[in-house]
């Protein structure tokens, strides 16, 4: 088949079949590895159970989701409850969703995730009101006076989505523009305007027989998609590891032939800190650190079919903590303490000079 050719109904049907069983394939791979890092099981399942969604499983993550709850030492259970809610109505079970939704709510997460999907689980399904409740009520528990006060740029990154998905709600629900609104048309990282993204003339564009208001909407979202490959484009942090003091004398105790990577703890330090400055001034967004621990790194090691003494496989190491959500946003937030453990302030500590 020629690349600009279309796909026949039936090769549709068969790649969608083949996308599906890949879904299904990655959860299972996840699964298991989960069952192999329990520390990490909780990340590693709830991507296991967005799989399972993907590939239109839904009992499967719906029992991810209910395992998790299960657990005495879930660190997320708003987060999980929020993604079964949303799961359990996409088939069909949506008194138990809404249920699950309204205790989300009371339950007041101090996190913007659990919000962010419950008010779009609410819009998905035409329940627009409660969806700009939902979206202003997670706004308004969540953005300090302070941060409101900075304008967008004082509001951090994890909750803009809070103040995007209410103002496309607000405008398919016709209400005025108010201050959260201002806040999201700051925060809009798009070359298009937040009015012209989320009009809701758009859909009707989209069947319209007139080349030129076709053109006009594929241009809108060409735009729109090029925010969303960004925010997508680096899953998971470009990490650096740090060993805490302990796990670095214990680390070179049992293994001196990485000494000549770590000659010392305080060079340790200064390289890491110095690392993740290059990789700052160089451009690269999205940095963190990731704390090693010997009996994380010696299982890690054994997976690889390695020894731990293997300098080569540290970087390798970090990559794959980041990976699973053990990642710590670097630099830290002001007035928060450094990541060295020092239990100084960022700024009066690795930060002083930068």
């Amino acid at each position: 088949m020629r690349p600009d050719t279309p796909a026949t109904p039936a090769e549709n049907a068969e790649n969608a079949e083949t996308d599906r069983a890949n879904h299904v394939a990655e959860a299972e791979r996840l699964e298991r590895t989960a069952a192999m890092y329990p520390e990490d099981a909780e990340h590693l399942l709830l991507q296991a159970a967005a799989h399972y969604e993907l590939a239109e499983a839904r009992d499967r993550a719906t029992t991810l989701y209910d395992n998790l709850l299960a657990s005495s030492d879930l660190r997320s259970p708003t987060l999980v409850r929020a993604l079964k809610a949303a799961n359990l109505w996409e088939y069909g079970h949506e008194a138990e969703a809404r249920a699950i939704i309204t205790g989300v709510r009371t339950a007041a997460p101090r996190d913007p995730a659990p919000w962010v999907i419950v008010a779009e689980s609410l819009e998905a399904h035409d329940e627009l009101e409660q969806a700009h409740e939902t979206f202003t009520e997670g706004l308004d528990l969540l953005v300090t006076p302070s941060e409101r006060d900075a304008g967008g740029a004082g509001i951090p990154l994890a909750k803009h989505p809070l103040l995007l998905g209410r103002h496309r709600v607000r405008r398919m629900l016709g209400i005025d523009h108010d201050g959260w609104d201002a806040l999201a048309d700051e925060v809009n990282r798009s070359t298009v305007s937040l009015d012209e993204l989320h009009d809701p003339k758009r859909t009707w564009a989209l069947g319209s027989d007139n080349p030129a208001e076709l053109q006009a909407e594929i241009s809108r979202l060409r735009a729109e998609l090029g925010t969303y490959r960004e925010a997508l484009s680096r899953p998971f942090p470009v990490a650096v590891l740090h060993w805490p003091s302990p796990e670095y004398a214990e680390l070179l105790s049992a293994y001196p032939s990485l000494t000549s990577e770590y000659p010392s703890y305080e060079a340790h330090l200064a390289s890491t800190e110095a690392s993740l400055r290059e990789l700052s001034s160089s451009g690269t967004p999205n940095l963190g650190i990731v704390t090693g621990t010997v009996p994380s790194y010696e299982a890690f090691a054994a997976s690889e079919g390695s020894s731990p003494e293997d300098v080569s496989l540290l970087p390798q190491y970090a990559t794959t903590l980041a990976a699973r959500g053990r990642a710590a946003a670097w630099p830290p937030a002001a007035g928060a303490e450094c990541w060295c453990g020092s239990g100084n302030v960022y700024g009066a500590c690795h930060g002083s000079d930068a």
